[in-house]
């Protein structure tokens, strides 16, 4: 993946030109100037990771509001690159060393790697430790889901909070996952069966439903998926294109109108499932602000 055109480097031949330049006729110089722009790119990246670490409602992100916190995060980053005692004195330092290589050579390979810079890849979610207990487990719940949850808003309009909720109150917090026969997650922490329209892999497992105002354990089959982004991507998918669940997608930022709304369409037989439901989305939402 290419660097952001928002970096020091990104979408501007004419700066990786010039350091080229630079490496001939002045190798010292483009030495420091491919060392400020790795500490640049660094910095950026480290504020991208703070900002995706940390937790936001996602009620009022939009297109707007990402661009403009990717512009300020790129002033801080501006800010903080080529202080005196930085990472990039260091880069330069260490470059000057190498032996055995002309300056100018050494130089043209640091401002060829500053342009072609990539961060590192993000490791895949993993469920929560079963030692984690009451809050700590439900802010790492949050956390945990937090990305996944804004895509699958992004995609359907259904605010991320109002789906995390609903993760949180179908698997226990990720204390009752769906699991695969050999015992590990199926992923699926939104309880959704495997109908016959599904061809992807599923699950058994011994399950309760409400059958004419009785509650029974009934044997079900669930679909089971790789990783909890693959499971809020079906459940998006599903939320969208089900003609049942159009007026779940309708409801806007109501968690009452969601939580109804999915009882409505079938999602559960539980008959108390949009009350429950709705309880859990204030759980939720007080959470998030506490933690903000």
């Amino acid at each position: 993946m290419a660097i952001s055109p928002n970096s020091p480097l990104g979408g501007d031949t004419r700066a990786l030109a010039g350091l080229r330049n630079s490496a001939s006729t002045d190798p010292k110089a483009a030495v420091k100037e491919a060392a400020r722009q790795f500490e640049g790119i660094f910095m950026q990246q480290l504020m991208k990771s703070m900002r995706d670490a940390s937790m936001s409602s996602g009620m009022l992100d939009n297109a707007g509001t990402k661009m403009g916190t990717e512009m300020l995060d790129q002033q801080f980053a501006t800010q903080m690159t080529g202080l005196p005692g930085g990472l990039s004195e260091m880069i330069a330092r260490q470059l000057e060393r190498q032996l055995g290589e002309p300056l100018a050579n050494i130089a043209a390979d640091a401002a060829k790697a500053a342009a072609t810079a990539q961060p590192a890849e993000k490791p895949t979610a993993a469920p929560l430790s079963g030692s984690l207990q009451g809050k700590e487990r439900q802010i790492g719940f949050l956390r945990l889901h937090d990305g996944a949850a804004k895509a699958a808003e992004a995609a359907t309009g259904i605010p991320a909070n109002f789906m995390v909720a609903q993760a949180a109150h179908e698997s226990g917090w990720g204390r009752h996952e769906i699991k695969n026969s050999d015992g590990s997650t199926s992923f699926n922490v939104f309880g959704i069966k495997a109908t016959s329209g599904w061809k992807g892999p599923t699950t058994e497992i011994t399950t309760t439903e409400v059958i004419n105002g009785e509650a029974r354990k009934v044997k079900a089959k669930f679909r089971a998926y790789s990783s909890y982004e693959e499971a809020f991507t079906d459940y998006a998918r599903m939320m969208k294109n089900n003609p049942r669940y159009a007026k779940v997608v309708e409801s806007g930022a109501s968690a009452q109108g969601f939580a109804q709304g999915l009882q409505k369409a079938g999602y559960a037989t539980d008959p108390e499932y949009a009350a429950k439901l709705t309880r859990m989305i204030n759980t939720t939402l007080r959470l998030q602000r506490a933690s903000a």
